[in-house]
Order: C-alpha cells, then structure tokens, then sequence
C-alpha cells in the first residue's frame, strides 16, 4: 500500500512538472502539504482558483493561533458563494486578495504614518499663517520669508534633480558635511517650531523673562535661552542614538520652518510648481532605472549618513563609543518602524520601516498656507478662521486637507498593492490642487485666487505675503 501510495506521488510529481513555472511552484507546494492537489485532467479554473485563495490565506496567516482552521474557514466560505463563472471567480479572487493586502493599513505603523503626516501639513500651514501676522505686526522683516515667482518654481525640480544626482553618486564622500549642516538647521528649526509655545507659557503663568543677551543683532530672553539649550541637546541625542523618533521630530521641524519662510503668492505658480514637481517625482521613482541602473530616489531616501561624532570619538578613543551610532537616518524623511509596538530600535535595516519624504508634507503644506491665507484674508473674524459653518461657506482649508489625506491613503495603498514604491506627489497633487481650483470655480473666486490680487488699501494690516 506505501508502494502504491509512493507511485501516485511519484506520477503527481510527474503531472506538475509539466506545468507553467508559477503553477508548478504552487502545485508542488500543495502536493508537499496534503491539500488541495489536483490531477492536469482535473484543473479547472474554478479548482485553481479555490486552491490559490486557500494557499493564499494559509501564508498570510502562517505561524498564528488556529492558522489552519481560520484559512480553511474562509476558503470554505469563499468556495460557498463564489459563481460558477469563470470570470467572476477571477475578479472575485482578485478584489478578495487587494482586501486582504489593503487591511496593512490597517496596522499601528501605516495609520501613525497618515495622521501623523495630515497633521505636520496642516501644523505647517498654520504656523506659516502665524508667522506671517508675527511679521506684520511686529514690523520685524529680519527674518522675512521668501516669496517664489515662475522662474524659481520651474527652477526647484531642476535643482532638486541635480542635488539628487550628487547625493546618489557622492553620497559617502559629503554624508559627514551634510550631517553637520543638517544638526546646524534642525536647531535653528526646532527653534523656529517651538518658540510659539515658549511665549504661550510666558504668557500663560505671567513668567518674568528678562533680556539677558544679544546675540546676531537680536535680543534673547531667558526662556528664549532655555529653549535654545533644549534645542542643543535635542539635536545631540539624535547625533548620538540617531533614534527614530529624535528623527523625526527634526524632520517635522524642518518641515514647519521651510513652509513658514517659503511662500507661494497665489494659485498659479503654485499650480506651476506642483505640475513641476509632479514630474519630476514620477519620473526619479519609475523612470530613473532605465537610465542611472538604479531607483535613484528609493536609493538616496534609503541611504545612511556616517556620523561626524562617531568618527570624531573613535579617533580620540574617547570612552562610551559604542553607544554611538555609526549610521544616521538624515532627518529628510519621517519613519516609523513596521512592527511599530513592538519595536524601539533606534537603527535597522530601511526596509524594516515605512517613510515618507518631507517634500511630500511640505509642498502640499504650501498650497494649505496659502489657502490658508486666503481664507484669512476673505474672513471677517479672524477668530473664526477654522469654523466649518462659516457665512462665507466652507473653507478651502477644509477641501485642500482631507484630500490631503486621500491622496496619502491612495499612494499608500497602491504601495501595498504593487510592492513597490510610488511617487507620493502622484496622487497628492491632484487630490489637494483639484478641490481647491474647483470649489473656487464653483464660487467663482478663481480669479482671485489664481493671480492673487486681493489688496485693498482698508485692509492692509491685515494682509499677508504668501
């Protein structure tokens, strides 16, 4: 009976051999387990597709508690419902796997990722607004912010392909440089993102803060010099752990300043500029294999800096260097690991964490600043700025931002579903630039928009360059 049994093994192994490489695979894979083996006489698409769904459930629930029982579960139910159309058996499989991929984003890690993101673009936004009234109000243009006309807009994507060429070719040879500019700029930047709460608190407890320095033909307070300090040691511990998190509060305070002091003055060069970019991230994401042998720009996201502070220890064999990293994560991207409770790593490979590229929350930032503004300027009470049941209607910050939100969803999805990486301002650019160019069609104030011609010698206090 083993003979027997040993023979028709054999003359299975036999069958599935001659099938294509995919469904030999699987067919061996099946004849190995016990299930769901299938004679070449027998294979219909129904049974092939019942076969692949069951296999498809077992893996995915590989390794957890009533693995087997919870997949042969829900093939059994598959099976049950499923038509006996062959058509509507591939789609049905087809639109049940996508579901099953899609409940990833589900996961901690995707869904921090997203909220995370929606709220640094809309911070960003807000802060830029603030800064802007700081700026007027106080008569204080030591620090104004630039304005960008058409020619620096069409300028951004060709210096931002240069400077990614350069850090996809000589990336090791200036990572140490670059570390030292970025710890540089994430002080001044969490600086920037955090002086409003130290005022609040000033303001708040009725805390004295007397001047006690000058410094850079500017007068620093004494919370103004705590803050300074926790900035410092801030940016320290990054240098030393590189931790995650450190990383990411540097990138979402690079995030705020650059929105704050980078204005757009109205819609066109903001469309001009978005198209630009749009571009510019598909082509370095999906095209630029065929021409540099590599993905430039999943090469130069994923790409750890050496750290100056390390190398500066171990040449001084200074005490303590192995608690120093040797590799950091620049702070030009946000992370979270993919097991995200279960993990406080500070390192890792890049594939063990998902990330999002700040240019995908300070670009559409921008056009919410600028909404934003706008919304400012048109409302009669600015105290009301945010209130959804507004006279003047909704406000473009509540179309642009939930299609923020979409637009993230959307790209990450389409991550999921392709295993691959997308370009984020792909779906970002439409999701936010379209609602705002149509509701102001609608409302008929896209001239305004688009040219920004709103001055008006009565209301001059209250304008704001954007």
């Amino acid at each position: 009976m083993a003979e027997r049994s040993a023979r028709g093994e054999g003359k299975a192994m036999d069958r599935t051999r001659q099938l294509p490489e995919p469904d030999r695979k699987w067919a061996d894979y099946r004849l190995r387990e016990r299930v769901c083996v299938f004679s070449a006489s027998s294979k219909s698409p129904r049974t092939v597709l019942f076969c692949r769904f069951q296999e498809y459930l077992y893996s995915s629930v590989h390794g957890t508690k009533d693995a087997t029982l919870t997949a042969k579960l829900v093939a059994r139910l598959s099976w049950f419902f499923i038509s006996k159309k062959d058509w509507f058996e591939i789609v049905w499989f087809s639109v049940m796997e996508s579901l099953w991929k899609l409940l990833y984003l589900l996961e901690p890690a995707p869904v921090t990722l997203i909220v995370t993101a929606v709220a640094v673009t809309f911070g960003s936004a807000f802060r830029a607004l603030n800064y802007g009234k700081e700026m007027e109000r106080n008569r204080d243009w030591s620090e104004a912010s630039i304005t960008l006309d058409r020619s620096q807009a069409l300028m951004i994507p060709i210096m931002s392909s240069c400077s990614l060429l350069l850090m996809f070719y000589l990336f090791s040879s200036v990572s140490q440089l670059l570390t030292a500019f970025t710890a540089i700029a994430s002080v001044s930047s969490l600086f920037f993102s955090f002086s409003p709460f130290a005022a609040y608190i000033k303001s708040r407890y009725g805390l004295a803060d007397p001047h006690v320095s000058r410094c850079c033909s500017k007068s620093f307070t004494r919370i103004q010099g705590l803050l300074l300090v926790a900035c410092f040691l801030t940016v320290s511990a990054w240098l030393v752990s590189g931790h995650w998190i450190l990383n990411n509060l540097l990138g979402i305070s690079i995030c705020i300043a650059f929105v704050s002091h980078v204005r757009l003055p109205n819609i066109k060069i903001c469309a001009i500029l978005l198209a630009c970019l749009f571009v510019y991230d598909i082509f370095w994401v999906f095209f630029s294999e065929r021409f540099f042998g590599a993905n430039v720009m999943v090469s130069v996201a994923t790409q750890q800096a050496s750290n100056p502070v390390h190398t500066v220890a171990n040449s001084l064999s200074l005490p303590g260097l192995q608690l120093i990293t040797k590799k950091l994560e620049l702070p030009v991207k946000i992370v979270f690991p993919r097991n995200l409770l279960g993990s406080t790593a500070s390192g890792g490979n890049a594939t063990d964490f998902m990330m999002l590229g700040l240019g995908d929350m300070a670009i559409p930032a921008m056009l919410l600043a600028l909404v934003l503004c706008f919304d400012y300027r048109k409302s009669r009470d600015p105290m009301n700025l945010l209130d959804l049941h507004s006279s003047k209607g909704h406000r473009y910050i509540w179309y642009a931002l939930p299609g923020y939100a979409i637009g993230l969803v959307t790209a990450l999805a389409a991550g999921v579903l392709t295993h691959s990486p997308q370009p984020a301002l792909l779906y970002l650019v439409p999701s936010t630039l379209g609602p705002v160019i149509v509701v102001s069609w609608i409302r008929k104030e896209l001239p305004e928009l688009w040219e920004g011609s709103m001055s008006s010698g009565n209301d001059k206090a209250r304008q704001i360059e954007v």
